[in-house]
């Protein structure tokens, strides 16, 4: 098998390859992860999305790669009525989540938006491919931009059939692992991060999880500007990554009924625990043995 680990988009990637000659394939899927980030991070002064705050009132051409991350981030923003807003990225800074992962350095924005914004301060045209803020804001890609680059690295490793993208616990796992069967993908704990609470099975799926124990309660609530705080942890199994890691964000927000009706709602299986260890899960997840 082949693997590899870099630390990418803040977190700690790893790609394995059951064929041993897949070293080129590899090198391309880890170069998706490098250019999204350096499209879409908002640690980054000079990045294209920190680029487009400084442009308000007018469509500003983009590349495919951002217009398409704050497209879907707009259309799940409109699913959820705003429980999912990709436009937190100046709340996300004042509370603290403005610390560089390679350097650092403390990010401070020169900008000052006056709140509350939202997604509809944003007009998107698909035919130009432009993207118009109505107002100053940050907007914070973290929960669609990494899915976005485990699906691209995925495609480019498609080829050899078994493989798995792991990008800090969020997965896209083709084919099946070095033993032949489907790869098992353990649901870690919220309370006991060390134990695993549940195992699934997964083939040419996503498997994503949002959590409140890496990083202690940085998911928040766009509506009210607070720590969402109706669940523990939210794992969601959706064909692809973008999916899969935007939704179990928005499902974290949204709580255990307006989440797992949102999962159903969407097509996708999943799994939410709340602060107090209940278990709430979709009908079709395929859960290890």
């Amino acid at each position: 098998m082949s693997i590899r680990r870099e630390l990418v988009m803040d977190t700690l990637v790893t790609i394995r390859v059951v064929p041993l000659d897949a070293e080129d394939a590899i090198n391309r899927a880890f170069t998706w992860f490098q250019e999204i980030e350096r499209r879409c991070t908002r640690f980054d002064p000079h990045s294209e999305l920190m680029q487009l705050t400084s442009h308000i009132g007018v469509p500003v051409p983009v590349s495919p790669i951002l217009f398409q991350c704050v497209q879907f981030a707009v259309q799940l923003a409109e699913e959820t009525e705003g429980a999912f807003d990709p436009t937190i990225g100046y709340r996300m800074e004042t509370l603290g989540y403005n610390r560089e992962y390679r350097t650092g350095k403390i990010v401070s924005t020169d900008i000052a938006p006056e709140e509350p914004v939202s997604f509809r301060d944003l007009r998107l045209d698909p035919g130009a491919s432009t993207i118009e803020l109505h107002r100053l804001l940050i907007l914070d890609l973290g929960a669609v931009a990494k899915g976005l680059a485990i699906d691209m690295a995925a495609q480019e490793l498609q080829a050899f059939t078994d493989f798995c993208v792991d990008a800090g616990g969020d997965l896209y796992m083709g084919g099946r692992n070095p033993e032949g069967a489907p790869w098992r993908v353990g649901i870690r704990d919220p309370h006991n991060p060390d134990s695993v609470i549940q195992t699934l099975h997964a083939s040419n799926q996503a498997v994503c999880t949002s959590g409140d124990y890496e990083r202690g309660r940085h998911i928040l609530d766009p509506r009210t500007g607070q720590p969402a705080a109706s669940a523990a942890s939210v794992t969601v199994v959706a064909p692809n990554a973008l999916l899969a890691d935007a939704l179990s964000t928005a499902a974290f927000v949204l709580g255990p009924h307006d989440g797992m009706a949102l999962l159903e709602r969407m097509g996708v299986e999943g799994m939410l625990i709340t602060p107090d260890s209940s278990i709430h899960q979709t009908q079709g997840l395929s859960l290890a043995a």
